[in-house]
């Protein structure tokens, strides 16, 4: 900015010069006997320093007010054109057409184009998007490790008539218990009323002859031991719980009866648990 007001600066002094040159009639000799009172009122008075008034115009055009078009751009050295440009907008732009081919808007030609390059954009999001959400879903189900231990498949071939099996279910275990016409009359001939979880046997198996039942005590999860107890069921040494012969909790503190997990027989000697 400094510089463009030098430039103007230096370049005053012969414009005044010449200006004055022409119009002052002291530089002709005749013209000193025939000046009038009224021509030396309206003659331009000769400071020592001529430009004092254009100098200010130029300070506070750069300084305070926008160049507009009466301003001479040319007498600004060093001013480009893009400069030029900015500081005086107009809205008669004038466009180079021979390097760049300009299209009405909406232009036929040039819609078909359009369409197919915001649809594509928009296909590209949306798969982006569903990409995104079929991940964090599929990132809160189970893994195949667990899905695995989801179910089990039990062989009850080798399993005699009066005695209970331990399988390991979901990190439990599970007795699988195969029970003689006397349990299964045992079981029956309880009186329901007496129970403190009232059950009766059928509710409890679907299979008379075997009994699946969860192997956690209910009261505080221990680990009952089979065939053992006054009932000749389970019996939890801990906290002294006895259950019958169809897990029901018959004498201790345990609240509730074994649980019974959800199974179903494939075979006849097939047992599916889960």
């Amino acid at each position: 900015m400094l510089r463009i007001a030098g430039s103007r600066f230096l370049s005053l002094p012969w414009r005044f010069s010449s200006t004055l040159s022409r119009h002052n009639p002291l530089n002709d000799g005749a013209g000193v006997a025939s000046e009038s009172p009224s021509f030396s009122r309206s003659m331009p008075s000769l400071s020592p320093f001529p430009f004092n008034s254009q100098l200010s115009n130029i300070i506070r055009g750069l300084s305070l007010e926008a160049l507009s078009e009466g301003h001479d751009m040319r007498m600004i050295s060093g001013l480009s054109a893009t400069v030029a440009a900015v500081k005086n907008p107009t809205l008669k732009i004038i466009y180079d057409e021979y390097n760049h081919e300009r299209f009405p808007p909406g232009d036929p030609s040039k819609r078909a184009f359009a369409y197919f390059i915001l649809t594509g954009g928009r296909f590209v999001y949306a798969s982006l998007i569903r990409l995104l959400i079929l991940k964090f879903v599929l990132s809160m189900s189970a893994s195949k490790d667990v899905l695995a231990l989801a179910s089990l498949e039990v062989d009850l071939s080798s399993i005699d008539p009066g005695t209970t099996v331990t399988v390991k279910w979901r990190g439990k275990p599970v007795f699988i218990r195969r029970r003689t016409e006397e349990d299964i009359k045992v079981a029956n001939s309880v009186d329901i009323a007496s129970l403190r979880d009232p059950q009766e046997d059928a509710v409890r198996v679907k299979n008379p002859e075997w009994l699946i039942v969860v192997g956690v005590c209910t009261h505080l999860g221990c680990i009952p031991l089979p065939n053992a107890g006054d009932f000749g069921g389970w019996f939890c040494p801990c906290h002294g719980s006895h259950y019958d012969v169809s897990g029901r909790i018959r004498k201790g503190p345990a609240p509730y009866n074994l649980e019974v997990p959800t199974y179903s027989f494939l075979e006849e000697n097939k047992l599916l648990i889960g």
